[in-house]
């Protein structure tokens, strides 16, 4: 399945500033080509690239001046293969994190899905989160965790994702949010989804059903959005202006929702 992917982000600049992109495909995704350009006040600014453990490429960028354009775009001639499941990913994929109040939602999680476990949890997890949101573009803010998500009932992808992550480590299984390109997906944007360990492999649950999980190319993994965000910036105060994102599937795929699908 090839996916063609791009993405083109323009910033206005107050002053000096480190800036850290996260929007390059991950490192086990072959590639049939790649290309990333910073430019600032219209001058070439070579990234330089630093990566994870699980394969997230960060582009970092010292910037002096007004205006920095990043455009990026990749062609995906194939399927990664999945990375092996760890006890240190288990441990670390269980615990809480700043968007994910798992202890908190512990009484929700026991009540709604009581004696499901392995494939069934992960279904009735992403069926139950979509019933009870609705998906409102700008509805929350970059702060809301999943339990503000669950008294809003409302929220966007980040915010399912976070829901469907609390809801699962709250019930003993790893979860963590992967940032991705996702085709199909309408308006277009970067998305999230939920990713929880069942039988020694990561399956993707994605509560907003709006892209097929087959066709998502992994950008970034971790706890929650604290670790995916699309930009970073350390510094002067940045503001995005213009953001384009785009991400095409070669091949039409129909996402079957009770079954189980990797992120590959």
């Amino acid at each position: 399945m090839n996916r063609n992917v791009s993405c083109h982000l323009e910033l206005s600049l107050s002053g000096p500033v480190e800036l850290v992109f996260c929007v390059a495909v991950a490192a086990d995704v072959p590639l049939l080509s790649e290309s990333i350009s910073v430019l600032v006040d219209g001058r070439p600014e070579p990234p330089t690239e630093l990566r994870d453990e699980h394969g997230t490429r960060l582009h970092q960028v010292h910037a002096e001046g007004d205006a920095v354009v990043l455009d990026y775009a990749a062609v995906a001639g194939g399927l990664a293969d999945p990375a092996p499941a760890t006890e240190l990913d288990r441990l670390h994929y269980l615990r809480q994190s700043r968007y994910c109040e798992a202890d908190s939602l512990a009484p929700t999680a026991a009540a709604e899905f009581a004696g499901l476990e392995g494939p069934s949890l992960l279904v009735a997890v992403g069926e139950w989160v979509n019933r009870r949101i609705a998906y409102v573009g700008g509805s929350s803010s970059g702060t809301d965790s999943a339990l503000d998500t669950l008294l809003a009932r409302q929220g966007v992808c980040r915010d399912f994702a976070h829901l469907s992550i609390a809801l699962l480590r709250a019930l003993g299984v790893p979860a963590r949010l992967a940032a991705v390109y996702a085709p199909g997906l309408s308006p277009m944007e970067f998305h999230a989804v939920c990713e929880a360990l069942v039988d020694g492999a990561w399956w993707v649950v994605d509560a907003t059903r709006h892209a097929p999980r087959q066709s998502l190319l992994r950008v970034a993994t971790g706890r929650d959005a604290a670790d995916t965000a699309f930009l970073t910036s350390f510094g002067a105060p940045v503001e995005l202006t213009v953001i384009d994102v785009s991400a095409v599937a070669e091949d039409f795929v129909v996402d079957d929702q009770s079954t189980l699908t990797q992120l590959r």
